[in-house]
């Protein structure tokens, strides 16, 4: 399970370091793909395999699901660890996040998310937390 919350930069040629505990848990490879509301989202091969397995057994009659597979997997792509412990962002995924310097990486759960520092600010700040466990709790969902 990946927890906690990073801040790292980028350099100018797309490297990131990711964390000490990040990298024990990713292993030699994994996949980044975009994520929702603008964040990247990094998988080890085998959380990979799950959520792929889930879109791919939606049917392609549903346009929904057509979209869903171009998304996700078609903006995946696999990626290792350097020696200094970055990995390459790919420009085109840079670019859909909107990472250029600061970035802040979470760990929420099977995956990690990569943010540009402005727009995880700005998500983070958007966020009334009590009114969504409020909203739980109402609907039976208890921690």
């Amino acid at each position: 399970m990946y927890m906690g919350e990073y801040n790292h930069t980028i350099d100018t040629k797309g490297r990131l370091i990711v964390p000490m505990k990040f990298r024990e848990q990713l292993g030699d490879s994994f996949v980044i793909t975009r994520g929702f509301e603008g964040c990247l989202m990094i998988y080890d091969n085998d959380e990979w395999e799950k959520v792929q397995e889930k879109i791919t057994s939606q049917s392609i009659l549903s346009a929904q699901a057509r979209t869903l597979h171009r998304y996700l997997i078609g903006g995946a792509t696999l990626s290792e660890i350097d020696k200094q412990g970055r990995v390459l962002i790919p420009p085109v995924l840079r670019q859909a996040a909107d990472i250029t310097k600061d970035v802040v990486l979470l760990g929420v759960g099977n995956k990690i998310e990569v943010w540009s520092k402005e727009k995880w600010t700005a998500q983070s700040e958007s966020v009334n937390i009590e009114e969504i466990a409020e909203q739980l709790n109402l609907a039976g969902i208890t921690l």
